[in-house]
């Protein structure tokens, strides 16, 4: 009975540990509204990891990433790109938003650039900051590069590579990390290619990792297991871009 006591303890305390916050902002008139996670004991420098959702829009994969770093003591928030009565019901409804975003892309820039704000008032050091995103958010991240914006580094989990060729490449500021499904048939060779040469010719700090036998979406639990689908998850390709994600933070941010 004690034993039980204390594991249920445990858990109360976990759990009010790793509660997010929800935090209402505005693009003008477009109401958003994100999730902040405050660690209890931040590291001494409050740095913090700025996290873009897939295409879907903030789901639990998002907010689970920012209760794990939330309880390592990283400042956390989760960016809502969409807006509040814009959150897409259905996989058809997600493309055709995200695909707004990705042709409208200045749009997309001001969206992240208010979630990070929105993450330095919450606390964050805003010399010690990390923009992650997966999927369509990893294409996020890497556009946060591609701008240079205020950010240390930037990590894309399963992100889109492509860009629009008439864009001017400026040198690339922040370092950055891009895992990927070597078997991910949504970014064709090309578009691979096209952004390794863009990092060259950025001078970019950038490292390309690739997964075997990975697909799109290879850490969302709930993608399945299918790969012929073209998005699945992987647990080896989940758990060791996250190892290589640790050490990333290590090397930019500590």
């Amino acid at each position: 009975m004690k034993n039980s006591f204390i594991i249920l303890t445990l858990s109360v305390s976990f759990l009010s540990m790793s509660q997010l916050k929800p935090v209402d902002y505005n693009d003008g008139t477009q109401k958003l509204s994100g999730f902040a996670a405050i660690p209890k004991k931040p590291f001494n420098t409050k740095a913090g990891i700025l996290i873009l959702p897939a295409w879907m829009g903030i789901d639990d994969h998002s907010k689970e990433s920012a209760e794990k770093l939330q309880a390592m003591g990283y400042f956390a928030f989760v960016a809502d790109i969409y807006g509040v009565d814009k959150r897409p019901k259905t996989t058809n409804e997600a493309g055709q938003i995200a695909g707004y975003f990705k042709k409208n892309i200045a749009e997309y820039h001001k969206r992240i650039q208010l979630a990070l704000d929105q993450l330095i008032k919450q606390g964050a050091n805003p010399d010690k900051i990390v923009v992650i995103g997966y999927c369509f958010g990893g294409t996020g991240a890497i556009e946060a590069a591609r701008m240079n914006m205020k950010v240390q580094g930037i990590v894309s989990f399963h992100g889109g590579l492509g860009r629009d060729e008439s864009r001017e490449i400026t040198k690339i500021q922040p370092k950055v990390l891009v895992l990927h499904g070597a078997d991910d048939f949504y970014v064709p060779k090309e578009e691979v290619e096209s952004f390794q040469n863009e990092m060259r010719k950025g001078t970019a700090d950038w490292q390309m990792v690739f997964y075997g036998k990975s697909v799109h979406a290879f850490t969302h639990k709930d993608a399945g297991s299918d790969n012929s689908t073209g998005a699945a998850y992987n647990e080896k390709a989940d758990k060791r871009s996250w190892i290589a994600f640790m050490d990333f933070l290590k090397e930019v941010l500590h």
